[in-house]
């Protein structure tokens, strides 16, 4: 695979078949590589947005160059040696462009499409490779889907893909909710429009009898109310001439307020300012760069007091006396000083006794004056001076020669020098201890530094895009605000032009339909106070009358005619009967589909948990034996020796995650089609595991990667040295540049 994705610019990685080892530090582009795989399988999804908590793949991935995505990645499948490339011509469509061609020609793949890629070569979709074969350490648990669902129900039953029990009985759901649902559904709205209609048809006999009393009452006085009126329509015409003009005024402002923002907007897609959204993402960035500046400085910090701590205990080591040497060094020359003498006094008698011997054996040839007194000047008297004098001399000379030694150390005894080499080990041992803290609290603040770095260059590299003239953080900001500014400007002026455009609308709204003559109209010659008062006048004494034949004119008329409701509430009685027969038809479809499903879950179930056992016992050293999952995936978990099952929410992290590795790889074996020799990725998969749990679950990868590929991306060095010497498991480790081992 070759890709430029994220933070991996042109690089390249070679697998081989079985298991590998992809061992890399954190940061280095270990779960990129996994996205870069799923994404030229599958391609990217254009249009999934940023929102709280998550950032789109295709915003995540956007190559730190700057460079547009692309990838390439040569593959052996059941179609044959193929390379599939993805590149991108459109920004919007990041690797939309896809080519699929023989390995090693130009002739493209037939019907082998950047949409169905990914399913054609793994016969899975996308959300099924996912939630089976795709494991990631922060996304190890199993999850409900309609595609895997699918997938399980087509292994046990008919083999067909194209039904799924959740999508099924939420469809028969909703339908029997649109019947009833409480006091809400087609059936209750029909029950209540009934009784309606039973109402309204009461009530329009009894308004039509009220109606033919009022009206021969209402009929004489109609008349003079008739004249007056037409003199307050006069009014009426004069007063929506009057309006038409403001009209007039209210229009004018309103094509005057969105000329003006038309031209902001312009003007805004000129200087390629861009959206809210963009601003605040980049500001909130910099606000970021605050807290990482600050967690610099106190790594910093912490770095200087550790190096101070190192010099303290560098200048405790050079002012101790061994100073120069290592702590076994000083340890030996302190053993090197006897407690006592060389010759102590119970060995020097002998050779007293035979010395005295010897000078009294000369003293006695010398007096008995014979040949022997030769042997005794030449001989006798010297040997016997040698051996009183010489080890009187040893003695001397080492007591000189082990006082000065003790002096120059500044102690009195061989037992203090020994103390005293003791406590420049310690001394020597502290030393060591403040060097490897110094050295993790410098490769600390490194490492945030350059974190502050990188996310600094990232910032400017996007304010860039728009405002080339960004080289620092302050002037980005400086200009992220004046875009905010202008952005506000539109956003003001926008609202200018909608509130001028509603009130225009308002008072086109408030003209009278009728038509208002476009000239001036003359005021009438009577107020409309002295109208309205006689008016008034003819109304109350026709007060009783005419506002009761008022009333039940504008009440019938607004009643449905009685033979409408009989006909409408036949045919609502139709509706209900077979509405009725539908609810309980759904409602044994739904308990049908419900038993068939359990059956399908109770065939599917024990096989899933059988396998995830088994595999779940070789993770844990058979420390577990038994497995059991519901529909919805949730799992418990029995230890071996004890029948009482487990929840997943009760076990440690580790082996929680052993647990879901455990179903995940089970249902890989029971999901997968056999015949593609799906893939399984695991990014730091293995993370929580401990030492013994990590070997088990390697020895497991290995003999499960006997007829697939399996890539092992982790952050540890334990899973390399656990392959050490076995040439049957590649191992790489990633850094700027792959090798090998």
């Amino acid at each position: 695979m070759t890709a430029t994705f994220g933070k991996l610019q042109g690089r390249t990685l070679e697998l081989r078949d079985g298991l590998n080892i992809l061992q890399a530090p954190n940061e280095t582009g270990k779960s990129t590589w996994c996205a870069f795989l799923l994404s030229i399988l599958y391609g990217i999804n254009s249009r999934e947005r940023d929102r709280t908590g998550f950032i789109a793949d295709k915003n995540r991935y956007a190559p730190w160059s700057g460079a547009a995505m692309s990838g390439r990645m040569d593959c052996s499948t059941d179609l044959g040696e193929l390379t599939l490339t993805r590149s991108t011509r459109r920004q919007a469509s990041p690797m939309g462009e896809f080519s699929a061609v023989y390995a090693g020609t130009n002739e493209p793949v037939p019907g082998l499409t950047g949409t169905a890629c990914g399913e054609t070569l793994l016969g899975i979709s996308r959300e099924v490779f996912e939630r089976s074969a795709f494991i990631r350490q922060n996304n190890l648990s199993i999850s409900q889907n309609a595609d895997l669902e699918r997938r399980i129900a087509a292994l046990i039953s008919s083999g067909q893909e194209d039904t799924s029990y959740t999508e099924a009985a939420e469809a028969l759901k909703k339908q029997l909710n649109r019947r009833r649902h409480n006091k809400t559904g087609q059936l209750p709205a029909l029950e209540a429009e009934l009784a309606e209609l039973d109402r309204q048809l009461a009530e329009s006999d009894s308004l039509a009898r009220q109606l033919t009393e009022a009206r021969a009452e209402v009929s004489s006085l109609s008349a003079r109310a008739q004249a007056l009126q037409g003199e307050l329509d006069q009014w009426d015409r004069w007063e929506a001439a009057r309006q038409r003009r403001v009209l007039s005024d209210a229009a004018a402002a309103a094509e005057a307020a969105e000329a003006k923002a038309a031209q902001v907007r312009e003007q805004l897609q000129k200087d390629q300012i861009p959206e809210n959204e963009t601003i605040a993402r980049l500001r909130g960035a910099i606000v970021n760069l605050e807290t990482t500046r600050k967690a610099v400085d106190k790594a910093r910090a912490e770095r200087d007091e550790a190096m101070k701590a190192l010099l303290r205990a560098e200048a405790a080591v050079n002012e101790s006396p061994f100073a120069g040497q290592t702590a076994e060094e000083a340890r030996k020359s302190a053993a090197s000083v006897p407690d006592s003498a060389p010759w102590p006094l119970s060995e020097l008698l002998p050779s007293i006794f035979l010395g005295a011997l010897a000078l009294i054996l000369s003293i006695i040839s010398i007096l008995g004056i014979n040949d022997a007194f030769a042997n005794a000047i030449f001989f006798g008297i010297p040997c016997a001076i040698s051996a009183l004098v010489i080890p009187i001399y040893k003695n001397h000379k080492w007591q000189k020669e082990t006082s000065a030694f003790l002096k120059k150390h500044g102690v009195s005894s061989a037992a203090e020098l020994r103390m005293q080499a003791a406590a420049y080990a310690k001394l020597c041992e502290a030393r060591d201890t403040a060097q490897a803290n110094a050295n993790a609290k410098s490769a600390a603040a490194d490492t945030l530094y350059n974190t502050l770095t990188s996310n600094e260059q990232g910032i400017l590299l996007e304010v860039r895009r728009f405002a080339p003239g960004a080289f620092d953080i302050p002037t980005a900001d400086r200009l992220l605000r004046a875009c905010a500014v202008r952005r506000k400007e539109l956003a003001e002026a926008e609202s200018a032009a909608r509130e001028a455009r509603l009130r225009c609308d308002l008072q086109a709204q408030q003209l009278p339909e009728a038509d208002v003559p476009a000239e001036e109209l003359p005021v009438p010659p009577r107020s409309r106070e002295a109208v309205t008062a006689d008016l008034e006048a003819v109304r109350a004494a026709l007060a009783q009358a005419r506002s009761g034949a008022d009333r039940l004119t504008g009440q019938l008329h607004g009643l449905t005619p009685p033979d409408q409701l009989r006909a409408r509430q036949a045919e609502l009685e139709d509706q209900r009967a077979g509405l009725e027969a539908e609810y309980s038809a759904i409602r044994l479809a739904m308990e049908t589909l419900d038993q068939a499903n359990t059956t399908l879950q109770n065939r599917f179930s024990p096989e899933l948990g059988r396998r995830a056992a088994e595999i779940f016992a070789q993770l844990t050293g058979s420390r577990y034996s038994g497995v059991v999952l519901d529909r919805s995936f949730r799992l418990s978990a029995e230890p071996a020796g004890d029948p009482v099952f487990r929840d997943a929410a009760l076990l440690s992290a580790g082996t929680l995650d052993q647990l879901y590795l455990a179903v995940r790889l089970a249902i890989c074996d029971l999901v997968l089609p056999p015949e593609k020799e799906v893939p399984i990725v695991l990014d730091d998969a293995l993370a929580n595991f401990d030492d013994d749990r990590c070997a088990a679950a390697l020895e497991f990868l290995k003999a499960a990667a006997g007829n697939r590929q399996i890539l092992l991306f982790t952050c540890h060095s334990r899973e390399a040295e656990f392959f050490a010497g076995d040439g049957e498991v590649p191992i790489q480790r990633l850094t700027d540049a792959g090798e090998e081992v």
